[in-house]
């Protein structure tokens, strides 16, 4: 499914497909639409694409990938392909994104930072649950590092 969107946003979007420029690009989008650096941590990036007419990004990479964001304790499962619409603050209509509550694995449709100074970020579900926690949480990993 994600596929098929893919392929009907492509059409006078910026794609890229060199590894290095997907993982630079990739941090980019974030950057560009004010959402923490490490909110997206995947290797093996192939392909990252962003049309900015509809506001469409995707990223592929070559395997799936499951990260601990240790300061929440929380694990989040990233599928081979995912996809959002972006804007200010938020990424909506997220596919590809799944976070680990208790023992099941919950979809993540949307996130957004709805007020700066607040320092929280949110996670909503398909079903209209959703959790917040602190921005700092999703700082890029190598940042983190070099603060200690």
């Amino acid at each position: 499914m994600s596929a098929q969107r893919i392929e009907t946003h492509r059409e006078n979007a910026e794609i890229y497909t060199d590894e290095t420029m997907c993982k630079q690009k990739s941090l980019e989008l974030l950057e560009k639409i004010n959402l923490p650096k490490g909110l997206l941590p995947l290797d093996d990036i192939v392909e990252v694409g962003f049309n900015e007419a509809s506001g469409f990004i995707w990223l592929k990479q070559k395997k799936s990938k499951t990260h601990l964001f240790r300061s929440i304790g929380r694990s989040v499962w990233y599928d081979t392909e995912v996809t959002a619409f972006v804007e200010d603050r938020r990424m909506k209509k997220l596919t590809g994104v799944k976070s680990k509550e208790l023992l099941i694995w919950v979809t993540i449709s949307d996130i957004y930072i709805q007020d700066p100074s607040s320092g929280k970020i949110t996670f909503g579900t398909p079903t209209g649950i959703s959790r917040s926690f602190p921005v700092s949480a999703f700082d890029e990993e190598e940042e983190k590092k070099d603060k200690k």
